[in-house]
C-alpha cells in the first residue's frame, strides 16, 4: 500500500471513529498509536493473517487485533461507499464515454465506473443492461450507427482479480474473525 493512501484511510477512520485515537488507559498509561492498529489490521489484509499470527509482531492484543479489523470495515464502508460504491451519474457516464473514445473505443461504457478493480458482475452500469434501463449512447463505427454501449470484458476481470489477489491475500480466503 503506498504511503500516502495509507495516510489518508488512517487519517479519514482516525477522524471516524475515536476508536483509534490514543487514548490513556485505566492505569493512566497511554494506550496503542493509531498506526500500530492500522498496521496490524492491514498486515491481515495483505497476507491473509489470522490475529494469532499479527499479535505477536503488533504486540497487540488477538480482540484488540479483531476489533480493529471490524470498526475498519465498518468505517471504509461508511466512508468511502457514497464517491466509490454508487451508480455512475449522467456526468460521470460521459466521462468515461470520453475516455473510451479517445482511447480508440467509441461507445464503450467502463464497466469498472469506479475504480478499475470492480468486477462486471456488481457494476451498476452493467445491472442496469440487464434490467433494460441502460442510457441510450449513440456513436458511429465504419459508417454504422450504434445506440447500445458495449463493455470491453475480455479477460481484464480475471487479470484485475489476479492483481488484486496478488495484493491482498484476504480475497483468497477470509481473515478468521472468530477461534
Amino acid at each position: 500500500m503506498q504511503p500516502h493512501l495509507f495516510n489518508k484511510v488512517m487519517h479519514d477512520i482516525y477522524n471516524y471513529d475515536e476508536y483509534f485515537v490514543q487514548k490513556k488507559n485505566a492505569t493512566g498509561n497511554l494506550g496503542l498509536l493509531p498506526e500500530k492498529k492500522f498496521t496490524a489490521l492491514i498486515r491481515m489484509l495483505a497476507y491473509g493473517s489470522f490475529a494469532d499470527q499479527v499479535d505477536e509482531i503488533a504486540r497487540m492484543g488477538k480482540s484488540t487485533i479483531l476489533e480493529s479489523l471490524v470498526r475498519f470495515f465498518d468505517a471504509v464502508e461508511t466512508l468511502y461507499t457514497r464517491d466509490y460504491l454508487r451508480r455512475p451519474t449522467p456526468r460521470d457516464l460521459q466521462r468515461l464515454l470520453q475516455k473510451a473514445e479517445s482511447r480508440g473505443f467509441p461507445g464503450m461504457i467502463v464497466a469498472v465506473s469506479q475504480n478499475d478493480l470492480n468486477v462486471l458482475g456488481q457494476s451498476p452500469v452493467f445491472n442496469d443492461v440487464l434490467r433494460g434501463e441502460a442510457p441510450n449512447i449513440n456513436y458511429e463505427v465504419n459508417n454504422t450507427v450504434y445506440q447500445n454501449g458495449y463493455y470491453l470484458a475480455d479477460d481484464i476481470y480475471s487479470r484485475c482479480f489476479g492483481i488484486l489477489q496478488a495484493q491482498w491475500a484476504i480475497i483468497r480466503g477470509a481473515t478468521c474473525l472468530f477461534d
